[in-house]
């Protein structure tokens, strides 16, 4: 840390997305008056963007909850500032009458990516959800990524296990439902600068081919460039294995000696037919031959798999077929390919060692996917009556009636809560009938070590995050309201009799001495973490080396060979041919070729914006300079057939709901497809003022039923689902 007089410079990490760009922050009278990127970061700055630049924005927000506020009164009523003695004593005394009556099952918790981000947050969550013993868990993966989280654990034995891209020796990039150009080659591994080392690759010949509905920014740069029909990856990657393992391009030691269940893939391919595939993904079965033969003879490639081909009812279908595209044409493990990142904790033996019990859901019979269930099911379970329905629900850092699908049901299922509790930073648009707000911390204002990350990075690197401003003195870190719930509650955390007593005792004893590290915080955990801490070129990163580089560690060279030890699976082996998934895809194969149904022509689909995160940032300021708001955008094409013009006001409708936005018509979506932004039309409240809610956009998802779900993990049908469209 740099200071002069009342202005210090520290440095620390954006926590909005696993890029985790190092950050340098000016704070003068504890205010941040510039974050810029950290270029002594060693790893991580490369992808520094508006949403880190303006970090301050959310912290300084005018509507920002600094205290505790309980809700006085029926709906909408009013808030007043309360004490966190009051908060957490009428909380908890609810919520065990709930239990009293109803088992554990009645309390129910979701939680979003804020949480995720936030190592502390995420521990004593589970801690305090396990004290209660309630299996109600509900989380944003269910949004975006449970596909990966089901491919993972079914293939290599563990949800955690993610393979990084070695993308500067690759010669052969197939992107499928990703747009590193935007996202900065980062969703469940991070590779800092990804997007312009791979046009580096590009310039000295590696080929690009992007499969996409959206002509994205990374397919303009693209060598060739696939418009799939959304929802039909899965027909596409399923026609490339085909023709690898019919003309015998496969890499036979992989085949043979990394992976089982190839010969149940020669199958499953000997039953798909070519040419009704090419029907269904609408991409010429020429080109699907080409491409496949040029992946596969290419001498180092990679299939890269992300969100677009996740929010389909087929979504694990095509994440599962890309890695089996990797794996049986030798690319696991190997220069150019994907390989495995260790980090310096072992996040998977520490997974394994917190795996939930085994749970169904009450009403869908559906399992816990990565500990928690899926969104779509969440209305549904609160206004079910019965035994484990949900009476309470606490919203951590999250805004699932915009995330989620069928906003509105939601939104009403969560009226009828007799206890809705949000912890967050403002009063979103799930918030609006929280009976307590509970104000949290911003990452600007705590400590964090992301070590249970520490294997996505695309090389062994840590760095401690360091809160640069003080938060206001009304707020709280989430953990320490999981604790004080906990406590209040007489619920054990983490399950561990005893506990609760242990935690009072460092209290107690740190407040005798004054000595505040004495009290059991999440440092202790960070501490044990390192001091257990997997050794790096023979020797082990300490708590010292973390507080002398402020700017990070590079621990040591990229590595490979580390996959097959990693693998979770009884037998260390890749199991290539989970029968879950052969079985979905031939109930897939039986079912006719997609088609619009009647009064709903349009496919709703998706794309990333570099100054979004999702549903939490769009009511920034500093962000989106080109205009507060999402649109529709429309071929050109279609919009004549509509007789819509560019700049017109469209209703855009389905089953299940319908919003207005501004056509903006644009030939980068392909014909059939509308393109609306996820994450907008949430509503900031004032509870303090009582101003009216402020708004930017529409939400989307409104549209969106929560039927229409992937079968294996539980995604709903985000980026697929038809709608109509008309002008207003």
């Amino acid at each position: 840390m740099t200071t002069t007089p009342n202005k210090a410079t520290s440095y620390t990490f954006c926590r909005y997305c696993s890029a985790a760009c190092g950050l340098e922050v000016t704070v003068e009278d504890n205010r941040v008056i510039k974050i810029s990127p950290d270029k002594e970061n060693p790893h991580s700055w490369h992808d520094f963007c508006a949403k880190g630049r303006t970090a301050n924005q959310l912290v300084e927000h005018p509507r920002r909850i600094v205290a505790p506020m309980r809700r006085v009164g029926d709906f909408p009523g009013e808030y007043v500032e309360a004490s966190w003695d009051e908060a957490i004593a009428d909380i908890a005394a609810r919520m065990t009458a709930l239990i009293d009556a109803d088992g554990p099952d009645s309390i129910g918790l979701y939680y979003g990516n804020p949480t995720g981000y936030s190592s502390s947050n995420v521990l004593f969550m589970i801690a305090w959800l396990d004290a209660v013993g309630t299996q109600n868990r509900y989380a944003v993966g269910s949004v975006d990524q449970n596909a990966m989280h089901v491919v993972a654990d079914a293939m290599y034995g563990s949800i955690l296990m993610a393979p990084v891209s070695d993308v500067d020796n690759c010669d052969y990039f197939l992107l499928v439902g990703a747009n590193p150009a935007v996202s900065a080659w980062n969703w469940l591994e991070t590779v800092p600068g990804g997007w312009q080392r791979a046009l580096e690759r590009q310039r000295r010949g590696a080929q690009i081919v992007v499969v996409d509905p959206l002509r994205t920014e990374t397919a303009d740069k693209a060598d060739v460039h696939l418009a799939v029909r959304p929802g039909q990856d899965w027909a596409l990657l399923l026609a490339m294995v085909k023709v690898i393992l019919d003309e015998r391009l496969e890499h036979e030691g992989d085949c043979r000696d990394l992976a089982t269940g190839v010969d149940e893939l020669r199958v499953l391919v000997t039953d798909a037919d070519l040419d009704d595939l090419a029907v269904r993904c609408d991409i010429p079965r020429a080109v699907i031959e080409q491409v496949a033969r040029n992946f596969a003879t290419a001498k180092r490639a990679m299939v890269v798999t992300r969100t677009g081909v996740s929010l389909h009812v087929t979504g694990t279908i095509g994440e599962w077929l890309g890695h089996v595209l990797n794996i049986i044409t030798g690319r696991m493990d190997r220069p150019g390919g994907r390989r495995f990142e260790p980090g310096y904790v072992d996040a998977l033996k520490l997974s394994g060692m917190a795996k939930p019990p085994a749970h169904k859901s009450r009403l869908r019979g559906t399992d816990l996917v990565a500990g928690a269930h899926a969104l779509a099911e969440l209305p549904d379970e609160i206004t079910t009556p019965g035994p484990g329905q949900i009476r309470a629900m606490v919203i951590n850092c999250g805004n699932p009636v915009v995330s989620g699908p069928h906003g509105a049901k939601l939104d009403a299922a969560l009226a009828q809560l007799d206890l809705l509790v949000a912890i967050d930073l403002v009063q979103r648009e799930s918030h609006r009938h929280a009976h307590w707000l509970l104000p949290a911390a911003h990452w600007l204002e705590r400590d964090d070590l992301l070590a249970l990350t520490s294997n996505l990075h695309d090389e062994p690197y840590v760095q401690y995050g360091r809160a640069v401003v003080d938060p206001p003195p009304g707020a709280r870190e989430e953990w320490r309201i999981f604790v004080d719930l906990a406590i209040a509650m007489r619920k054990p955390l983490f399950g561990a009799k005893g506990m609760n007593s242990f935690v009072r005792a460092t209290r107690a004893l740190a407040s005798l001495t004054g000595r505040p590290g004495l009290e059991f915080t999440p440092a202790w955990l960070n501490r044990l973490l390192v001091a257990t801490s997997r050794k790096i070129n023979g020797r082990r990163v300490s708590w010292r080396d973390l507080m002398a580089n402020p700017h990070g560690m590079v621990l040591g060279p990229r590595e490979f060979g580390h996959f097959r030890g990693a693998l979770r699976t009884e037998d260390k082996m890749v199991h290539a041919a989970p029968p879950e998934f052969v079985a979905r895809t031939r109930e897939l194969l039986t079912e006719p070729a997609p088609g619009p149904p009647a009064g709903y022509p349009f496919q709703l689909s998706n794309r990333r914006n570099r100054h979004s995160m999702n549903s939490w940032l769009n009511e920034l300021p500093g962000l989106h300079p080109s205009g507060k708001r999402n649109d529709v955008v429309i071929n050109p094409e279609d919009a004549v057939t509509l007789g819509i013009a560019d700049g017109d006001a469209v209703r855009v409708f389905s089953p299940v709901g319908q919003i207005e936005l501004t056509a903006s018509v644009s030939d980068r979506p392909r014909r059939g497809v509308l393109i609306v932004d996820h994450g907008w039309g949430s509503r900031i409240f004032d509870p303090r003022g009582g101003a009216d809610p402020v708004s930017y956009g529409a939400n989307r998802n409104l549209l969106i039923d929560d039927v229409s779900v992937d079968p294996l993990s539980g995604t709903s049908a985000l980026s697929s689902g038809y709608v109509g469209v008309e002008r207003v």
